[in-house]
């Protein structure tokens, strides 16, 4: 019997709490949890070297459980194998990590919205960043490579399956990545509170990159000077500032409405 036909053959089987304990991802796999992380993991094609599906008693997969076989396990038993508070939902697979995009594969054909961040580092805010990307259609999210976390665990969790949705770059100099997508036909924005136009006033309708600084520092001077336009958010009853997150969801929302075809 091969190893792979004696591991399918134990996997519906319950494993005690010390197998969990003594799994430690190595070799460059990562944990993600969540069902709709796990889910949307499995159902990407592009996900290689799949290693463990953990599904809690009565968990069903509603896509992509047919790339692997889950072993069931006790909620109490899948939160030993994954970092302390983990909100797992019953759902954590270990798997290696999606390969990058590059720039120019995000890029071409020059259409619609790319967003990128400088300098936000935080895994609920990237990972909600995700997920508006994903459901306004961006093409894709550059990411500076230093300091950025892992597309997995509380960044994916968070994401609601949007990793594994959205093309994600990392690049090392984002000011060297702005004159590449500027070469390949796209305009910049960056969003800054203390721009003098409003967001509405600086959209065309052209492939457009939105670029969100970190909270309280905003963009940083060069990744600015690079920008085509700068615009801030028109917002009512004296706020000042949004989230990161929050600021990404009304940029990307009115960029689609802006580039939506006119009848």
């Amino acid at each position: 019997m091969t190893p792979s036909r004696r591991r399918n053959d134990r996997s519906n089987r319950k494993f005690p709490g010390h197998r969990l304990r003594a799994e430690a991802p190595a070799g460059g796999l990562e944990w993600l949890w969540g069902r709709h992380a796990v889910e949307a993991a499995l159902a990407n094609p592009n996900r290689e070297d799949l290693q463990r599906l953990l599904l809690a008693p009565g968990r069903t997969l509603t896509q992509g459980g047919a790339r692997l076989t889950p072993e069931v396990a006790e909620n109490h038993e899948i939160s030993l194998a994954l970092p302390a508070g983990a909100v797992h939902q019953g759902f954590a697979l270990l798997a290696k990590p999606l390969e990058p995009a590059s720039i120019d594969e995000i890029a071409d054909p020059a259409e619609g919205v790319i967003l990128m961040l400088d300098q936000v580092t935080d895994p609920q805010n990237i990972g909600a960043i995700l997920r508006s990307a994903a459901a306004f259609g961006a093409k894709g999210v550059v990411l500076q490579e230093r300091h950025a976390p892992a597309l997995a665990g509380v960044l994916a969790k968070a994401a609601a399956g949007a990793v594994d949705r959205t093309p994600v770059a990392r690049v090392v100099n984002l000011s060297r990545a702005l004159e590449r997508l500027s070469d390949l036909g796209w305009r910049t924005v960056g969003l800054a509170g203390q721009a003098e136009r409003t967001l509405d006033q600086v959209l065309d309708g052209s492939p457009t990159v939105l670029v969100l600084g970190s909270e309280g520092e905003g963009m940083r001077r060069l990744v600015a000077e690079h920008c085509d336009a700068t615009a801030n958010i028109a917002m009512a009853g004296g706020f000042e500032s949004l989230n990161v997150s929050a600021a990404a969801a009304v940029g990307l929302y009115q960029a689609a409405l802006r580039a939506r075809p006119r009848t």
